[in-house]
């Protein structure tokens, strides 16, 4: 650990640049694929803007409970099954996953294809952990 703090003082430059080029990575990155939205912008967003809200967890998870009016894509048949959110297009996607990590390549997908995509922070976790209502089947 003293080699790395050694190695920090002495090229600081270098350092500094490779953080700005992985933040300037990471930005990028969050930006293609959606931006992170809270629990309360999401609700605003389906209730003001009709956001469609797409779970892209698996349907065990999904029939657990999840939001009300919510479509169950499970990312893994996302290729497949885009051609159901068509009809969407010109209104914003939300999309949830367990805990808002997983979405990134989904979004990044939806927003090559000209979707308007959001994605919630803290995904199903932190809808729940605020006590938001949810649907169980």
């Amino acid at each position: 650990m003293e080699q790395a703090f050694e190695f920090i003082n002495n090229n600081w430059m270098l350092v500094s640049v490779w953080g700005v080029f992985l933040a300037a990575f990471l930005w990028d990155n969050n930006q293609r694929s959606g931006a992170s939205i809270s629990t309360a912008q999401a609700t605003q967003m389906i209730n003001k803007q009709d956001a469609v809200v797409v779970d892209i967890r698996d349907k065990k998870d999904f029939e657990a409970g999840h939001l009300a009016n919510a479509v169950n894509i499970p990312y893994a048949s996302m290729a497949e099954r885009m051609s159901e959110l068509e009809s969407s297009k010109e209104h914003p996607i939300v999309l949830v996953c367990k805990s808002g990590q997983s979405v990134g390549m989904a979004g990044k997908t939806l927003k090559q294809k000209g979707f308007q995509v959001f994605r919630l922070s803290g995904g199903m976790l932190e809808w729940t952990n605020q006590n938001l209502p949810v649907v169980t089947k």
